[in-house]
């Protein structure tokens, strides 16, 4: 089996961003470690991508620390070592605060906070052995500005920390050669933003005062160019349309 020299490893990959996040760079050559919560899922994108060699499926509960370890020991047992992670998986609840359950509370910390802390502990601990490395994290630009048409304090609570997080660990990083940044979407068009119809679409769209509505490409794009950058550290990376950019 031809092996290349750089391996990510993305979690939440079975489906919108994160799917597209494995095609791009499978066609960059690296080699790709999917994670997602459901293997079925995860094997249905395998089979419309052809079921490439340099692909690795591990499912698991992102949340917990024992996913993270196999993950990283899958990928160092298959391809050798881990260059990239991109914590991808997370949910997103949107309602009044006084609407929040106990389980809406549970379910985000587990897949956005712990899915977050777990993975780039893992990360951090091999990539200081390596002397390089890159942690991307997936954000939400809502939780630069909030917006009062669309009350989501959960959300902004935790992917608003991972921002912050986001530059204290690549500042405590840095001395290592590890890149940490965070790249922050706007509405993109994904199942998770649930488009059922075109009344949906304006609505969201006027969400960015450019009245568009984002694709995971536009992610993509952003997260091909901060793995592919030596001199970029400690930043979120707004991809939004303008929706964090002020009121209008």
């Amino acid at each position: 089996m031809s092996i290349s020299n750089k391996t990510v490893i993305i979690t939440g990959a079975a489906g919108g961003i994160g799917s597209a996040l494995v095609k791009a760079y499978l066609e960059l050559n690296y080699n790709v470690v999917a994670n997602g919560r459901n293997s079925a899922n995860l094997e249905t994108m395998a089979t419309k991508l052809g079921n490439p060699e340099r692909l690795l499926l591990i499912s698991g509960d992102i949340g917990k620390p024992e996913t993270s370890k196999k993950l990283f020991a899958k990928a160092i047992e298959r391809f050798n070592k881990v260059d990239v992670l991109i914590n991808n998986a997370g949910i997103f609840i949107a309602k009044p605060i006084i609407n929040y359950t106990e389980e809406d509370v549970d379910t985000i910390i587990n897949t956005n906070l712990k899915g977050f802390f777990y993975p780039s502990q893992t990360a951090a601990n091999h990539m200081m052995n390596n002397g390089t490395g890159h942690i991307i994290n997936i954000t939400a630009s809502i939780a630069i500005q909030p917006n009062a048409k669309l009350p989501t304090l959960l959300p902004v609570l935790i992917k608003g920390g991972i921002n912050q997080a986001t530059r204290a660990l690549g500042l405590e990083l840095s001395s290592s050669n590890i890149q940490v940044n965070a790249i922050a979407p706007g509405v993109i068009d994904t199942p998770l933003n649930a488009i059922h119809n075109a009344q949906d679409r304006v609505n969201l769209a006027k969400m960015s005062p450019m009245e568009k509505i984002g694709n995971p490409q536009n992610i993509v794009d952003a997260a091909v160019y901060l793995t592919q950058s030596e001199f970029v550290t400690g930043t979120t990376m707004i991809v939004d349309g303008g929706a964090s950019t002020g009121v209008w």
